[in-house]
């Protein structure tokens, strides 16, 4: 039976309609998983570290998609609550082609200043000609990486999300395929790695391109359209939170690439590069969610339903709360073999990464009420507020502890200034959340 957002949404409904987005994000996160275990275990420690290296300057570059699908379908779903389908369309097309126009420029300017920005974050020697390589190549598909991330919300909102998962685990498959292919099977190292994403990003983008051009039987579809100023800045405003959150989450890691190598060398990046591929998953399982809902509490908010409004903010802390204890209880439980996998063959390195998951895994506790608070405003169309939480949460707190706790606790500190980062920013959001209740009457 098909779920729509005007529906009331019991604890099943929504663990139902949300699924699809949380698969798609966890899928997402576990073919990064297996890049990263091929680059690993078949080019090389150096080549691990340089991906890893790079890689949040290159997700800085594809967040403007995350910006435009969060933002725009905040504003195209409270649309559709208003009941104005044609110019949710509109709004709809115009963004999309926009992302285009930006993912191309920003490819370009990233090709061009990718080696300057990777010797001022401390690159150089082999690792530099790495991160170089492999980068260079990546930004080639930025446009289809950045309409793939957009389109992630934009399918829930058309009341497709099970599309948007099978789109995410095509792409997903090209990807893994062609990583066995050109690393394991042609012997292309690190630029086997780099091609089998960009082809993969590029089929991820391409697919809901070519599903909302044609006549479909979702509520959304590309159509002619024209520049809308104003519609443009308010989706900017209202994804500036997703914007600052992927921004802020690829700066911290530069950082802690930087401590890492002050504090471990080396083997601290490639330890904290496992960290960040395993914690993907876990963390996509709470994006997802909130990408889930997201239109749902947009379409409840611009139809004034306020009850609705209130039983879906409710529901949500309760399943939060379920998740994040089962998070940290697989973490804990799946530090060893994971370490196993990823660096099993190197006995420093595999003890490192261990020690860096038993503290780690404690921020799951805290980071999916954020992650929800943060998305819940910007469903409300409250950039500003979601804004703070995700720049608190991201960048202030994380920057403050990886600062402050390593000269007390050394490379501890480092893992745990996540934990600490995360529960201050759960803090933030339930203050925020109970100060704004009678405003937005949930």
């Amino acid at each position: 039976m098909k779920i729509q957002l005007s529906d009331h949404f019991t604890y099943r409904k929504l663990l139902r309609f949300t699924l699809p987005s949380i698969a798609m994000m966890i899928f997402t996160s576990i073919y990064g998983v297996v890049d990263g275990f091929f680059v690993s275990n078949f080019v090389g420690k150096t080549p691990f570290a340089a991906v890893n290296f790079i890689m949040p300057f290159l997700m800085i570059l594809g967040t403007f998609g995350f910006m435009f699908g969060a933002g725009g379908s905040a504003l195209v779903s409270k649309t559709l609550g208003e009941g104005d389908t044609k110019r949710a369309n509109r709004l709809f097309s115009m963004l999309t082609y926009i992302s285009i126009g930006v993912g191309v420029a920003v490819a370009v300017l990233g090709i061009l200043f990718l080696p300057t920005v990777a010797k001022l974050l401390g690159a150089e020697g082999e690792m530099l000609s790495d991160c170089v390589l492999y980068g260079r190549i990546i930004l080639v598909a930025l446009p289809g990486f950045m309409l793939q991330m957009e389109f992630q919300s934009f399918f829930v909102t058309a009341e497709k999300p099970q599309l948007g998962l099978a789109s995410t685990v095509v792409a997903g498959v090209v990807n893994m395929a062609l990583d066995a292919l050109f690393i394991v099977g042609f012997r292309w190292g690190i630029v086997g790695a780099a091609v089998a994403t960009g082809l993969s990003q590029i089929v991820g983008g391409l697919i809901p391109v070519i599903y909302f051009a044609r006549p479909n039987s979702s509520l959304l579809s590309l159509t002619k359209t024209n520049f809308d100023g104003a519609a443009l800045l308010k989706t900017c405003t209202n994804g500036s939170s997703e914007l600052m959150s992927n921004v802020s989450m690829s700066l911290v890691g530069m950082l802690y690439n930087i401590q890492l190598m002050k504090y471990a060398g080396e083997d601290g990046v490639a330890a904290y590069g496992v960290l960040m591929y395993v914690t993907m998953i876990f963390i996509g399982a709470f994006i997802g969610y909130s990408i889930g809902t997201a239109p749902v509490i947009g379409f409840h908010f611009g139809a004034q339903n306020h009850h609705e409004l209130r039983s879906l903010l409710k529901k949500s802390i309760v399943m939060i709360s379920i998740f994040s204890v089962a998070m940290l209880g697989l973490g804990e439980l799946l530090a060893r073999p994971l370490s196993q996998l990823f660096v099993g063959y190197d006995k420093e390195l595999y003890t490192l990464t261990l020690r860096g998951f038993a503290v780690y895994s404690f921020s799951f506790l805290f980071s999916g009420l954020a992650i929800f608070g943060s998305g819940f405003f910007t469903a409300l169309n409250n950039g500003l507020v979601s804004a703070v939480i995700s720049f608190l949460r991201t960048l202030v707190f994380q920057i403050a502890a990886v600062f402050l706790l390593p000269l007390i606790l050394g490379t501890d500190g480092i893992w745990l200034s996540v934990v600490v980062a995360e529960l201050m920013a759960a803090v933030v959001s339930v203050i925020f959340l109970v100060a704004l209740r009678k405003k937005y009457r949930y």
